[in-house]
C-alpha cells in the first residue's frame, strides 16, 4: 500500500490553526509520494451547548502564544468573541464542522487538507459561526458545491455518522492532543510524526526518515 499521512485535527483548535500552512505545504510536497487523509477528532462536544464564555479566559492567552510560535494571524472578528464573551451567541461544538468535513472528503478527496484549512480561517480570521449553516456557504461557491446538496447530507443521520466515526478512529489511534500527524506504513504500522505544533522543517525530516526506512525495508 501506498503510505497514508493522517492528519488529526479539530476545526476548533487554534494549534491546528496555526499548524495549518505547514500541513498544507506537506500535502502538496509530498503529493506523489503520499495520500493525506483529515481525521476530525471531535475536540469540542458537550453533552449540552457550552458558551464560548467558559473557555474564553483561556483562549485569550493561548491565541497569542499561537500567533508567537506560528506566525499566524487571529482575525478582529474571531477576537471579539473572545474578548466579549458576554456579548457572544457562541457555543463551540465540533459536530457539524466535522460533517462538513466528512462530505467535502467524498466530493474532493485530493483537496481535504485544503478544506480543512478554510474551515479553521473562516472561524478563527472571519469569526464565522461553524455551529451555523451559513458559516459554510462561501466555500460551496469557492468549491463549486451544489448547496441543496451540501446542505441536506449536513443534516442527515448517515455524515453524522461518519464524524462520529472519525472522532472514535482519533481515539483508537491514541490521539490525545491535536494537531497530530501519523503515517500508516502498513495496515497496522503506524508512525508518530508530530504532537502538538510542529514547523514544516522538522516535521519533513521525519517524513523523509520514515520514508527512507520504508524503502529500504522494499528492497531489503
Amino acid at each position: 500500500m501506498q503510505p497514508l499521512l493522517i492528519y488529526c485535527y479539530d476545526a476548533y483548535c487554534g494549534w491546528c490553526y496555526g499548524f495549518s500552512p505547514v500541513i498544507k505545504q506537506i500535502a502538496e510536497d509530498y503529493q506523489s509520494k503520499l495520500h493525506t487523509e483529515v481525521l476530525s477528532g471531535g475536540m469540542v462536544l458537550p453533552e449540552e451547548p457550552v458558551h464560548i464564555s467558559a473557555t474564553a479566559g483561556y483562549i485569550k492567552d493561548a491565541y497569542k502564544r499561537v500567533e508567537e510560535l506560528t506566525g499566524i494571524q487571529f482575525g478582529e472578528d474571531y477576537l471579539w468573541h473572545i474578548n466579549n464573551p458576554d456579548e457572544s451567541d457562541w457555543f463551540p461544538s465540533s459536530e457539524k464542522p466535522a460533517i462538513a468535513m466528512s462530505i467535502f472528503k467524498e466530493m474532493y478527496p485530493d483537496r481535504q487538507v485544503q478544506f480543512a484549512a478554510d474551515l479553521q480561517h473562516g472561524l478563527h480570521y472571519e469569526g464565522r459561526d461553524l455551529t451555523d449553516n451559513e458559516a459554510y456557504r462561501h466555500l460551496l461557491e469557492k468549491y463549486k458545491i451544489d448547496a441543496d446538496d451540501f446542505y441536506d447530507k449536513l443534516k442527515s443521520e448517515a455524515y453524522k455518522e461518519k464524524a462520529y466515526y472519525e472522532f472514535q478512529l482519533c481515539k483508537q489511534l491514541q490521539v490525545t492532543g491535536f494537531p497530530q500527524v501519523l503515517m500508516q506504513a502498513t495496515e497496522n504500522k503506524f508512525h508518530l510524526l508530530a504532537r502538538g505544533y510542529t514547523d514544516y522543517e522538522t516535521l519533513q525530516k521525519r517524513i523523509d526518515l520514515v520514508l527512507h526506512e520504508l524503502d529500504s525495508h522494499l528492497y531489503n
